[in-house]
């Protein structure tokens, strides 16, 4: 393996053309009897002077595989969501929520949008996988106490606003797709001008 390697690293195809090179002075008559030692002498400059292996780079998965794994998440937070009794107002933030996550992990435009935007993974998977069930599971084990301490602030209240925070969040990355959908758009527009005035 590491021999196989080597004949098909650049030292070694660098050093085996000048190694040609010194044959074909030696046939020129040039090298004269000490032929093997300019051609080996060749070949050494040659490795010497090549430039260096470049590793290979990593193989990570491609932003559509991330959105794959992110959609099987969100869809494991929607059945342990189904299970948790929320107040009107909190369900219906949750629904909101849920209905603009399911809209940008849609397999339509957003996907090929979100394909190109690393952030905008970053920012759906954090809400998914971290900031959604911490919020719904820090309600459930405060409610919990709040039962057994009356008069203290509502874990409802917390969560609700937890919620719209969110919310707010995949409101403002929807609305970056779509900014960027229309600059698209735009751009294609100035260059289909462009081309008709020549």
């Amino acid at each position: 393996m590491a021999i196989s390697r080597y004949l098909e690293s650049r030292k070694n195809l660098t050093g085996s053309a000048c190694g040609l090179a010194g044959l074909a002075l030696t046939f020129a008559g040039v090298a004269g009897p000490y032929w093997p030692v300019v051609v080996a002498g060749l070949y050494g400059a040659g490795a010497l002077i090549a430039p260096p292996e470049r590793p290979a780079l990593p193989d990570f998965p491609d932003p559509s595989a991330q959105l794959d794994e992110l959609r099987g998440d969100f869809e494991k937070l929607r059945a342990y969501l189904t299970d948790i009794e929320l107040s009107v107002t909190a369900a219906a933030r949750l629904r909101e929520l849920g209905e603009l996550l399911g809209a940008l992990l849609d397999r339509g435009w957003s996907e090929e949008l979100l394909a190109h935007d690393p952030e905008g993974v970053h920012s759906l998977s954090r809400i998914v996988r971290r900031d959604l069930p911490e919020a719904v599971d820090s309600f459930v084990r405060t409610r919990w106490w709040t039962r057994m301490t009356p008069g203290t602030e509502s874990p409802e209240l917390h969560l609700e606003q937890q919620l719209g925070l969110m919310k707010k969040d995949a409101e403002q990355l929807a609305a970056a797709l779509r900014d960027s959908e229309a600059r698209r758009q735009e751009t294609h527009t100035r260059y289909l001008e462009e081309r008709s005035e020549r």
